[in-house]
């Protein structure tokens, strides 16, 4: 492709707010320039004309980027649940300011609702979510913060208005004040070090995915890494069957208290 990458990533950025330096530039510039060529266009600049005068290509362009499996506030009551009881009751535990770990966390709807749920009570300033992921291509996509409408479907309409800047007339870019809120990692659940000292532990939908053996592991595990009367959340088919074994007790439905 003829031309300037950087120059491009600039073009795009004024064009679309979409900032292709958080993703990995190997991959992206591959991915880009397939779809430029696909339109038997041999420069970025002539391609940047294009989408600029037509709608077509530049709806085809950010759905390109952007992101179609995740959801915000999956299973909206049990995000109503963790706003009104368990941040009241960790707050009174352990202070306002939380320690937060997003394990297995996506493609970052999960932490990025935390943050925006915890704006409720905190300045942004003040908050910080460890999250990680095995895929490391699914944490760049991540670190990219778009996503398409159908993601925020849950969501509070409140925070779609504060938090998101609307691209085209199917995809969202999240606000960079949320995304500073978050730390991405690569983190294998089975064989890594966990963080430790938690107040939360949020790890949903993916328990699923392991054997009986491998889930009490890693139980085990996300206990330790919680303080005494911590809390972990998991997903709506994930609640755990005799959790006392496992040194927890049920505190609400998916919320298990470390006892």
């Amino acid at each position: 492709m003829v031309d300037s990458y950087e120059v491009f990533k600039e073009q795009i950025f004024k064009l679309t707010t979409i900032d292709l330096n958080s993703y990995k530039e190997r991959q992206m510039k591959r991915r880009i320039d397939a779809l430029i060529t696909k339109h038997n266009i041999d420069s970025y600049s002539t391609y940047v004309n294009a989408i600029k005068n037509d709608k077509a290509l530049y709806e085809e362009f950010v759905t390109y980027l952007t992101i179609n499996v995740s959801e915000f506030y999956r299973n909206p009551e049990q995000w109503q649940i963790l706003e009104k009881d368990i941040y009241p009751y960790l707050a009174n535990q352990f202070g306002k300011k939380l320690k937060i770990w997003s394990a297995a966390c996506s493609t970052g709807d999960e932490p990025y609702s935390l943050v925006m749920l915890l704006s409720k009570f905190l300045p942004l300033n003040q908050i910080k979510i460890i999250a990680t992921d095995l895929d490391k291509q699914i944490l760049e996509k991540a670190r990219g913060g778009l996503y398409n409408d159908k993601s925020l479907k849950g969501l509070p309409q409140e925070f779609v208005t504060k938090y998101f800047t609307k691209i085209g007339d199917k995809s969202f870019k999240i606000n960079d004040e949320i995304k500073n809120c978050v730390e991405f990692k690569n983190h294998n659940l089975l064989k890594d070090p966990y963080p430790d000292s938690c107040d939360l532990i949020v790890c949903r939908n993916v328990m699923i995915y392991f054997t009986e053996e491998a889930k009490v592991e890693i139980y085990k595990k996300f206990n330790t890494a919680l303080k005494k009367e911590g809390i972990l959340f998991v997903g709506s088919t994930e609640q755990i069957i005799q959790p006392q074994t496992l040194g927890f007790s049920s505190h609400k439905s998916f919320f298990y208290k470390k006892v």
